[in-house]
């Protein structure tokens, strides 16, 4: 038995309590509403757990790459799976959103000021880290600050896509070396070889198109939060500006439908 004199942390771990352990008075004093309107709550709750989320989905993601770029099927199937169900998640989030009516949101909206849901740097970075290359999405972020120096730094590494390509060529494919070794700050081109080689990865129906078709439902998946997104600011502003100058619903219109890995897409009409 440790002699609790002996080891400086033992009172720390005996008074370790659930509500330590989570930080539960941080958490739940984080919620400061601007307005007595009972539906601020919901609206500020709601985009709390949006973050954590998002931060979660972010701890998945490089987990993933990391697993990937090791040829290692099985955790990076586990591992996606995983990302899979956090996105039905915050896809599932909007149904209780939605259930703010558009004079519930407008009874508190202005006290919201120059905050809007364009300013997450966590999801700008997993834009990054699934491809985006694109200066104007850290550029509103002051110099210096943590959110654009992790969105500049993830469009500094290898994308989920350039880790897959990786993990193909460690699994026996004769990937490219001019894909494996692209300059990935610029953004990815849709490749006819790619494309060809992930014909024969369906064809082969083992380990890594089994990798391939869960990319193809997060991509998937992340077409849907932009469409339930989009639908849901309709809802509740219709055509009216976002908050923070944002141009709202015109905006999200416009990121519809753009397929995160465009040679999964490509060949499906060759399998």
């Amino acid at each position: 038995m440790t002699d609790p004199a002996a080891d400086p942390l033992a009172d720390q771990h005996a008074a370790l309590t659930y509500t330590s352990y989570l930080a539960l008075e941080e958490v739940l004093d984080a919620q400061r509403p601007r307005s007595d309107e009972h539906d601020e709550m919901l609206f500020i709750v709601i985009h709390q757990v949006y973050e954590l989320w998002f931060k979660q989905f972010l701890h998945e993601l490089e987990h993933l790459q990391r697993k990937l770029e090791k040829i290692d099927t099985a955790h990076s199937v586990r591992t996606l799976r995983r990302v899979l169900t956090i996105l039905k998640v915050v896809v599932a989030q909007i149904d209780v959103l939605e259930t703010m009516t558009p004079r519930q949101f407008t009874s508190f909206r202005t006290r919201l000021d120059a905050a809007s849901g364009f300013q997450s740097g966590q999801f700008r970075e997993i834009e990054a880290v699934l491809g985006r290359r694109d200066r104007r999405a850290f550029q509103h972020y002051p110099e210096g600050s943590e959110a654009r120096e992790r969105i500049s730094a993830a469009m500094s590494r290898r994308t989920l896509f350039d880790s897959f390509l990786h993990y193909l060529a460690g699994s026996g494919y004769d990937v490219p070396a001019e894909h494996l070794e692209r300059d990935v700050r610029e953004p990815w081109t849709e490749s006819e070889a790619v494309q060809r080689i992930l014909v024969q990865v369906y064809h082969d129906d083992a380990g890594p198109s089994t990798v391939a078709d869960l990319l193809v439902d997060l991509d998937e998946g992340m077409q849907e939060w932009r469409y339930r997104h989009v639908k849901m600011v309709e809802r509740t502003i219709g055509a009216k500006a976002g908050t923070g100058g944002s141009a709202g619903a015109k905006y999200l219109r416009t990121t519809l439908f753009h397929a995160v890995f465009p040679d999964l897409w490509a060949v499906r009409s060759e399998l």
